[in-house]
């Protein structure tokens, strides 16, 4: 077990003040395999102040300066990235193989991608007799989720620093490791003190802190749509911009001219990566109700070469929920759904055969849209099959929930497809299994949160702008 007991505060590690420990277990085994310190109030103040003294000299840096020690951490994270792999195989339960190519290769593009939108970037403009400035918009406090926590820690404080902001992170208590082995490689690349810092704790103490505080100028929080909503209520009180990726509830519509083999395989997959805890992920597949039958009968084939097991098992296709909390919380979902009348097409309830570990069984349920579990987010590995009589209705039910995050749609031709995503409210829609790009903006409409995520579009939202009206000689 590894026990880290200290915070990165301006520049160093900081001894934390409690001697209360928050413990991380492994999803596979249940064991702890670390403690992290519950950090307080006060040294979540202590580290907005520092990051505030260190924005003046930060922001004014040239950009070069700025995106050369995001190489630096690129670099670092290369380095390391087998021994990140093993920790968020082990704390978040993606299987290894995996891990190391989503979870840390992702990210450590994401690092030197920033470093070239910043250097690419077109920091100024003359517009009439003005001209336009992009300046960091100061102080930003980073609250970030565990299913994919190197990922939305980079897409959050990357940006920001080659902006000129200076942050704060408070990671997620249930997945904080891969953050602790970050604020190393940072230190590492030598930033300035205060620049970056990292504070362990809960949303209540530490995150409130950073959403209440006078001195921090942003928030970014990815997590569940009720805990935004906290956050923005809490940081309405000083006027702070507010950046959101919450919850999803996405629709995968195969439409009756698709290649329906390729759709349910590709619509599986789009929901199982990660066991399901992915906010983006495909939870709804949307069928031609002429056509369910045949799409239990894929399904059936498809789900079956999901490999369920521990996340250092080199065969395990599938691995562990993240926590006991969040397995009793998708089984209750799925008794939810059978206990409606949902038509168990693969998986359920029942306990998959291991011994220790947080597993459910990767689960397909027809139902009707009008149930719980086609409004529900459930973040597992589950997927509803939701009949519909004809494209009007199918995508009607696609819109028909609070959120807005990602989708799908599968046609005969792209042109078919790119028709009906178009009607579809939602942040992200791939045609015809179409992969994620890095460079593409992310985010969600409705409930799934505002802001964006990715590219030049994540690196703009930590920019004011600002306007110098210049005497029309001037700009002559």
């Amino acid at each position: 077990m590894t026990i880290y007991p200290a915070h990165y505060i301006n520049g160093q590690w900081a001894k934390a003040q409690s001697a209360e420990t928050l413990p991380v277990h492994d999803s596979s085994t249940e064991e702890v395999m670390a403690t992290v310190p519950a950090g307080t109030a006060q040294e979540a103040e202590r580290a907005v102040l520092a990051a505030r003294a260190a924005f003046e000299g930060w922001s004014t840096l040239p950009v070069e300066t700025r995106a050369a020690y995001l190489d630096k951490v690129a670099a670092g994270l290369k380095a390391r990235s087998d021994e990140m792999a093993m920790a968020i195989a082990r704390e978040v339960g993606m299987p290894l193989k995996m891990a190391k190519t989503v979870q840390v290769g992702g990210p450590t593009w994401h690092w030197g991608n920033f470093a070239k939108v910043a250097r690419n970037f077109e920091w100024e403009k003359k517009v009439g007799n003005s001209l336009v400035v992009r300046e960091a918009i100061g102080v930003v406090g980073c609250i970030t989720p565990w299913n994919f926590p190197l990922s939305q820690i980079t897409l959050k404080i990357a940006p920001a620093l080659v902006a000129g902001c200076t942050v704060v992170l408070k990671p997620s208590e249930i997945a904080p490791v891969n953050a602790m082995i970050l604020a190393e490689i940072i230190h590492e690349a030598g930033l300035p003190p205060g620049v970056f810092n990292l504070v362990n704790g809960m949303g209540p103490v530490v995150g409130e802190v950073l959403a209440t505080h006078a001195e921090v100028d942003m928030v970014s929080f990815t997590g569940s749509t009720r805990a935004g909503k906290r956050v923005s209520e809490l940081a309405s009180q000083s006027v702070k911009r507010v950046a959101l990726e919450l919850g999803g509830k996405s629709a995968s519509v195969i439409l009756a001219d698709a290649d329906f083999e390729a759709a349910v395989k590709g619509t599986i997959s789009a929901c199982m990566l990660n066991s399901g805890q992915t906010c983006s992920a495909h939870t709804r597949m949307l069928v031609p109700a002429s056509r369910y039958d045949e799409v239990k009968a894929l399904a059936k084939i498809a789900i079956a070469k999901f490999s369920i097991g521990p996340s250092l098992d080199e065969t395990s296709r599938l691995g562990p929920l993240v926590s006991a909390n969040q397995r009793e919380r998708v089984l209750g979902f799925i008794r939810t759904g059978i206990a409606e009348g949902a038509d168990v097409i693969a998986g359920g309830a029942d306990a998959p055969a291991m011994d220790k570990g947080y597993f459910v069984q990767p689960t397909i349920l027809g139902i009707k849209s009008t149930d719980t579990l086609a409004r529900e987010e459930i973040f597992g590995p589950v997927l509803v099959v939701i009949p519909y009589k004809d494209e009007e209705e199918a995508v009607a039910i696609a819109n028909s929930t609070i959120y807005g995050l990602g989708g799908g749609v599968w046609s005969g031709s792209d042109e078919h497809a790119m028709k009906v995503a178009r009607r579809i409210r939602t942040g992200q829609v791939d045609i015809n299994g179409g992969p994620f790009n890095g460079n593409a903006p992310f985010g969600g409409y409705k409930q799934s949160g505002n802001g964006r995520e990715n590219g030049v579009y994540g690196f703009e939202e930590f920019l004011e702008f600002k306007s110098l009206q210049l005497q029309p000689a001037a700009v002559a």
